[in-house]
């Protein structure tokens, strides 16, 4: 039997991860007024809370913020008046006419050096460490696409749409063991999703279905309860009940 000791494995290839977050939307169904993303929670813009939830993540290096075309001086200053963790840096851009457009933006401000990319809602404000960690995670473990997710709690019909507030025939009722409802960020090797922007042109919904378009894998990690997105007034009070919580918890 050798004495020789086992090679060491080999060390993980240098990788750096930026987040992309689009937030030129309007958010009508939050009705009118300011952008979605600088509505304030507990007196503090969405886009800020999501920013810093994305920098508690030590992975994460950059953070770019892709703004509505003519505001993109106005979200440069709301960001310069908030104290973000000093290791992140933030960049921002202006976005286009959707979002698809918006993350493109994004990612082409992004510096060549950035090898894993998250992308990210504004609108999820209060996505815990944890579930940012675990996508990057994965993505450094070898996966091109990774989305966080959910159990759907509800039972799921599909219909036969018709015009609205007509009653809609019922079609099927999937087995809901085998659905997710699936959250933000979302991350990317970084040469997929720019491929997919690249290639798929249909409007999407989310940038995972751009890379299954392209026929590569997307995997799964557990999603979080608190990463809901805030679209209707009531998401409002659900996320200053959790920021409520929070502030209790933490004792400040």
């Amino acid at each position: 039997m050798s004495d020789e000791a086992p090679p060491a494995p080999s060390p993980r290839p240098a990788t750096r991860t930026a987040v992309v977050i689009p937030a030129a939307g309007r958010g009508v169904r939050l009705g009118p007024g300011a952008p979605k993303a600088l509505r304030q929670l507990s007196g503090t813009p969405m886009l800020i809370h999501a920013v810093r939830a994305m920098a508690a993540s030590r992975a994460v290096s950059l953070v770019v913020v892709v703004a509505p075309p003519d505001g993109a001086p106005e979200v440069k200053n709301l960001l310069d008046a908030h104290a973000l963790p000093e290791r992140t840096d933030y960049l921002v851009v202006p976005g286009g006419e959707s979002r698809q457009q918006s993350v493109r933006l994004g990612l082409d401000a992004l510096p060549a050096d950035v090898t894993t990319v998250l992308v990210h809602d504004a609108a999820r404000p209060l996505v815990p460490v944890d579930t940012v960690d675990a996508v990057i995670e994965a993505v450094r473990d070898g996966a091109v696409a990774v989305v966080p997710a959910l159990p759907l709690a509800d039972t799921v019909k599909q219909v036969e749409p018709r015009e609205k507030g007509e009653p809609e025939p019922v079609v099927a009722t999937p087995d809901r063991a085998g659905l997710r409802a699936v959250q933000t960020p979302q991350g990317f090797a970084r040469d997929t999703l720019v491929r997919a922007h690249a290639t798929v042109t249909g409007n999407v919904t989310d940038d995972a279905s751009m890379v299954e378009q392209l026929g590569e894998p997307v995997v799964v990690v557990p999603g979080h309860e608190e990463a809901f997105k805030v679209t209707r007034p009531l998401d409002l009070v659900l996320a200053e009940a959790v920021l409520a919580r929070r502030r209790a918890n933490d004792g400040f």
